[in-house]
């Protein structure tokens, strides 16, 4: 069993890649080919933001926002403690302070209240400036937006939307004029807002590769100037200090061909994995010893989810033991079936950042990070894997 399977994925899609990868060879156009632009296009269409700038990679996506957004030394920028490393690294990589902001411990998403508290605690007792958000769209549910834009509307702050995990997800919101709801997609929450298309990830190509999106027209030129060395009128023309993070030829063709089955059918059956996930463990907990618990992942009424992780908790109640979460790795490995932890440090506790003062409590990024375990989860997964899964699972505890 695969934990995401994509040499499924590839049998399935092979004719169309294959055909994709020949014809962009035979192009000889393998920078900046005429994929890339088409891709951008489809994808700005979809999220629906007027700009897709795609680069290299996710943590390029990251850093281009914090370029164009001109973040740098003396700014605070919040980021939620309990994520993968990139998030904060970004920020200390341009000069800027990343404070550290505890999670929801249901949807695993940055917690408003704490937001607040964090934000309270710079104004208290640092020099800093309070300068953005960069909140996670943590294994493929957005974050709570319609809270956080209030907070950083208040406190005039930038909105970053780290989609990494989150393309595909959405959330149902009141229409503008007040009159029924609308679905608005990841990568458009942000003032602007990033993905990921490493391989794993809910839409992946066969390398690295990543995109920004806004619908501010100044920061879409800076993010085009950025990524190819801040040039200006012609390639060499540099009018800033930028990166090298184009999106390469071959990796936009092959994403326009699972972009197509993404949106056709990838979304929704990785959804009903998770569905069936759900039903399974929700019947077969009472086979479990008593002071065991599986919390299965919490989607709010109105979201939905891409599914990049299938996230469970496992506790057990104060007094009633310990649990061994290393052990029931090892039993499940043992009968063929993978799992994965994300993530069991908290980022305000790697050691990169021992420096950086945290005066947020993060109580629930500490308690997720010991707890959580995720689960074999792609759109490929077959009933009969996700109960093999689940009476592996329950039989292993």
């Amino acid at each position: 069993m695969e934990f995401r399977d994509l040499k499924k994925q590839y049998q399935l899609l092979k004719g169309d890649i294959d055909q994709a990868m020949a014809d962009v060879a035979a192009s000889g156009a393998f920078i900046m080919g005429s994929p890339v632009k088409e891709l951008e296009q489809e994808l700005a269409e979809y999220v629906g933001v007027k700009h897709c700038i795609a680069c290299a990679n996710g943590t390029d996506a990251l850093t281009l926002a914090l370029k164009a957004l001109g973040i740098g030394k003396g700014d605070a920028v919040f980021v939620p403690d309990f994520t993968f490393f990139a998030t904060a690294e970004v920020v200390a990589l341009e000069g800027a302070t990343p404070v550290f902001v505890d999670v929801d411990p249901r949807t695993f998403n940055m917690d408003p209240k704490s937001l607040d508290d964090a934000i309270r605690s710079v104004h208290d007792h640092m020099t800093l400036r309070p300068k953005a958000v960069i909140a996670v769209d943590l294994f493929g549910q957005p974050a709570n937006y319609p809270e956080l834009r209030i907070i950083t509307k208040r406190e005039g702050m930038f909105l970053i939307e780290d989609g990494a995990q989150g393309f595909g997800g959405s959330i149902r919101l009141p229409k503008p004029s007040g009159e029924g709801t609308m679905v608005k997609r990841a990568c458009s929450f942000g003032d602007i807002s990033t993905t990921s298309f490493f391989p794993a990830k809910p839409l992946g190509c066969y390398g690295d590769g990543g995109a920004v999106f806004t619908d501010n027209d100044e920061w879409a030129e800076l993010l085009a100037s950025y990524r190819v060395h801040g040039k200006g009128s012609h390639k060499y023309d540099n009018v800033r200090i930028g990166l090298n993070s184009r999106l390469d030829t071959m990796q936009a063709a092959i994403l326009r061909v699972k972009f197509k089955a993404f949106k056709e059918h990838e979304l929704a059956d990785v959804n009903k994995a998770a569905e069936y996930y759900n039903q399974l463990l929700g019947g077969m907990t009472k086979f479990l010893r008593k002071e065991i618990r599986i919390t299965t992942p919490y989607v709010p009424e109105g979201y939905g989810s891409s599914w990049a992780q299938y996230t469970i908790q496992l506790s057990v109640p104060s007094g009633e033991g310990t649990f061994n979460r290393e052990a029931l790795q090892a039993k499940l490995k043992a009968k063929g079936i993978p799992t994965m932890v994300y993530y069991p440090t908290p980022m305000s506790a790697q050691t990169a950042f021992k420096e950086y003062h945290n005066f947020a409590l993060t109580p629930n990024a500490e308690r997720l990070s010991k707890s959580v375990l995720s689960l074999p989860m792609h759109p490929y997964l077959t009933r009969e894997e996700v109960r093999s899964v689940v009476e592996g699972l329950i039989y292993s505890i």
